[in-house]
């Protein structure tokens, strides 16, 4: 298994309009002599380093309940000194002390989180079905498959997969799990999924089972329900002009962001549309492909 520091050292995604956004900073940054920002899904500390050089009165509080991912952001924020404080806890249960000039958050799963076969996120590299974001708290996705009835397991594929073959899915897993026991890891389930498909429908530019193993993953960690209480409780946590910036990774987190950006009373979007990743990111980053960023401002 990598070491922290290495499992952590990829290029954070859409940096460019991230920078761009948070310019408008600056000016509030000069009336309050400096500010924090929130990172709510600090990972290996890319975005915050960023944003910490770019603007040197800024201060960082950054959250993540991946032990891995706070050892590589001390690393990496290590230069920043007593500009940055690192706080071990998931976003959604998070309150901060004293009001923020930004908020960011970059959803899903990072790179290296998937590259990591030991965290069972992905059936490219075969792993335990785990899938928790923080490893010490919360059911497997071993233990989700085993608990759920084939109907509910239908309808959570279904729903948070936008899978189309969803119940025949369902059976397929519920019925290894009652003839052949629990599945070996990653890989198995990924072939159980893929043989749902007609064979000319298993070779495509994504894997069959990747919408599957999405709904797992949302389910293992409730992101669409995390998600719904910070885009509820950030807004507060902003001084009036402060930004509130997401990037999301799929329809389901998008079309909530955006419904929050719209419809909150205490936000003015800043981003008509959603930016996306340049081609010469999507080439150099094939996982930013699906990226967007909405930048929204505290009336």
């Amino acid at each position: 298994m990598p070491a922290p520091s290495d499992a952590f050292a990829h290029q954070p995604v859409l940096a460019d309009s991230v920078l761009a956004g948070f310019a408008a900073l600056e000016p509030l940054l000069a009336q309050r002599g400096g500010g924090v920002l929130i990172d709510c899904t600090l990972g290996g500390g890319g975005h915050s380093a960023l944003l910490l050089e770019a603007h040197p009165s800024l201060r960082l509080i950054g959250l993540d309940q991946d032990a891995t991912a706070r050892t590589a952001a001390a690393e990496r924020l290590a230069p920043f000194g007593d500009r940055v404080q690192i706080v071990a806890t998931n976003f959604a249960a998070y309150g901060p002390a004293e009001p923020a000039v930004a908020v960011l958050a970059d959803l899903g799963v990072s790179s290296p989180q998937l590259d990591v076969a030991e965290r069972g996120f992905s059936f490219r590299q075969d792993g335990p079905l785990d899938m928790r974001m923080n490893p010490q708290a919360g059911a497997t996705a071993a233990e989700l498959l085993e608990q759920l009835e084939e109907g509910e397991l239908a309808d959570l594929i279904y729903a948070y997969g936008e899978e189309r073959l969803s119940r025949r899915i369902a059976r397929r897993i519920k019925q290894h799990l009652q003839e052949q026991g629990p599945f070996r890891g990653t890989a198995e389930l990924a072939y159980a999924i893929a043989g749902c498909y007609p064979p000319k429908a298993r070779h495509g530019r994504i894997h069959p089972a990747t919408r599957s193993f999405q709904a797992l993953r949302i389910a293992v960690n409730d992101e669409l329900g995390v998600l719904d209480r910070l885009l509820a409780s950030a807004p507060d946590w902003l001084v009036s002009g402060g930004l509130f910036g997401v990037i999301s990774f799929h329809s389901l987190e998008d079309r909530r962001v955006k419904t929050a950006f719209v419809s909150d009373e205490r936000l003015q979007r800043v981003t008509r549309k959603p930016e996306t990743a340049t081609e010469a990111e999507q080439h150099s980053n094939p996982r930013s492909r699906s990226a967007k960023w909405r930048l929204a401002r505290r009336r």
